[in-house]
């Protein structure tokens, strides 16, 4: 009960931190901020800051990085039985499955300003395609250990490319719609669904979201 109620502290310090960040990128700039004004805000110190983050790009981009052991473990399970692109999918619905229960609830607004920092500020657009392409590669790798000789690394990376894109461009549509963190399991869910069943796979449906967000209807 101890570790736990540690553990629970430790969240709403990091979830406090990211906050803080978020907010003084928001009204300053990211390059206008500092990591001692991020600290300040959130009513820590700078070496509290440094216990849970490297540097402040990291605030925005660190934290499911952790957890990604989980996803390559999964890969390295393979049942007998399973093609690439079940191993594929099973892994992506393990990590989810351990992954959201962890993350903090968060209003439309605060992931949209997460995403709008993300997209138009230089040094975060690169760190964040940096990290996207690190783990697709991470991704590709691991299938091929565990189908050695029966796939190779073109179609890997293009199974990878294929489902990672699908939810990253998903959510992010979702995010920019300023829909809630429910809907944007939805919206991942769905672009996994998208990736796993192939193009082909999708049709126009009477009450689907436009790009503006509004419901077609069946007129």
């Amino acid at each position: 009960m101890q570790e736990s109620r540690r553990e629970r502290k430790k969240q709403l310090t990091r979830q406090r931190i990211v906050m803080a960040a978020v907010r003084l990128f928001e009204e300053q700039g990211y390059e206008q901020t500092t990591v001692a004004q991020i600290a300040a805000a959130a009513d820590v110190d700078p070496k509290t800051f440094f216990n849970y983050f490297r540097s402040k790009d990291e605030v925005l981009f660190n934290d499911a990085a952790p957890d990604f052991d989980v996803l390559f473990e999964a890969i390295a399970e393979r049942r007998p039985e399973e093609s690439p692109g079940e191993v594929l999918v099973r892994a992506i619905q393990t990590y989810a499955a351990h992954r959201r229960p962890k993350v903090p609830a968060r209003e439309p607004v605060e992931l949209s300003a997460a995403a709008r920092l993300a997209l138009t500020t230089p040094a975060l657009q690169a760190k964040g395609l940096y990290l996207l392409l690190d783990l697709q590669q991470r991704i590709a790798g691991e299938l091929l250990k565990v189908f050695p000789g029966q796939l190779d690394p073109v179609t890997a990376a293009a199974m990878t490319g294929a489902v990672i894109g699908a939810i990253q461009q998903a959510g992010l549509a979702s995010v920019q719609l300023d829909r809630s963190q429910d809907e944007l399991w939805e919206a991942a869910q769905h672009g996994l669904d998208i990736a796993q069943h192939g193009l082909l796979s999708v049709r126009p449906s009477a009450g689907s979201p436009n790009l503006t967000g509004e419901r077609t209807s069946s007129s």
